[in-house]
């Protein structure tokens, strides 16, 4: 079976030094824009959703359409709950067969995000699913903004306590990236990043990906990122791919705006696919 869990993906990511990308499904279109790009590349993938998407993306529609392709995947494959928040939707995607989970506790204080995150942790391992958690805070939002606010980086003594407490199986870790559109460019902390490295004993994880430099990426994956996390560069790639098809054509179907908007999606995968080293690697 091509489904497996987010342990299990970052397991081969970490023994072979490069990571595995996660790619945000906001529709059918994008939904076979990651397959198929991670398919052409012969590479393991995570589908995520991302609760704040939601709204659009109805999950009791989305989350059976990610289960099923993931199964039918010829590369494996982790279904993945980006961001979130709620109790309900955390519990809800687990009984739709969702392989991980992301619980961010990170607006909370230190102890109630460890004992949320502990709370999550302890129904999914009975279920052979795996949580990722936030420690620090990742800024800005889908769609725009930064945060330049270093009280908000990762501290790396309190990540191996974190760890050591949830038990999770992944940990996103906040080094200077922001989710959304860059303002202007980041300054990754990058021997902060090296540092929690070296005193935790799990796949470590990056949010904000898009907009970074590529020479950023290489550098966050040779110091221990396993798991990076793409949508801007998506959405905004089929948007561009839209805006082209408006300019050419005057008429068409409206299935044609579907198609467009997959293939421009589908190059960002695979660009960012072989970018993060996980080509070649299913």
């Amino acid at each position: 079976m091509s489904l497996i869990s987010l342990k299990e993906i970052l397991a081969d990511a970490e023994s072979r030094n490069y990571a595995v990308g996660l790619f945000n499904c906001a529709g059918t279109d994008s939904l076979k824009a990651i397959i198929r790009g991670a398919e052409e590349c012969n590479s393991p993938v995570i589908l995520g959703i991302a609760e704040v998407h939601m709204p659009y993306a109805p999950v009791d529609l989305m989350a059976p359409m990610m289960v099923d392709a993931a199964k039918r995947a010829k590369v494996p494959v982790t279904v993945h709950l980006d961001h979130g928040q709620n109790f309900e939707t955390i519990i809800k995607t687990m009984k739709y067969g969702f392989t991980s989970v992301m619980f961010d506790g990170s607006v909370l204080e230190y102890d109630e995000n460890i004992k949320k995150t502990r709370e999550i942790v302890k129904i999914a391992k009975a279920l052979g699913i795996s949580v990722e958690a936030e420690l620090g805070h990742v800024g800005g939002a889908e769609g725009g903004g930064s945060d330049e606010h270093e009280e908000y980086y990762t501290e790396p003594e309190k990540a191996l306590d974190f760890v050591n407490q949830t038990e999770i199986d992944a940990l996103a870790i906040a080094i200077g990236t922001a989710h959304g559109e860059y303002v202007k460019k980041p300054c990754l902390d990058v021997n902060r990043l090296s540092e929690i490295n070296a005193k935790v004993d799990v796949p470590l994880v990056l949010h904000g990906g898009s907009g970074l430099s590529d020479d950023d990426f290489r550098e966050c994956i040779k110091r221990g990122i396993r798991k990076i996390n793409i949508f801007t560069d998506m959405s905004y790639a089929a948007a561009e791919g839209l805006r082209k098809l408006l300019e050419q054509k005057k008429k068409f179907h409206c299935f044609e705006l579907s198609e467009v908007a997959e293939e421009y999606m589908k190059k960002v995968v695979m660009k960012k696919i072989r970018l993060f080293g996980s080509d070649s690697k299913a």
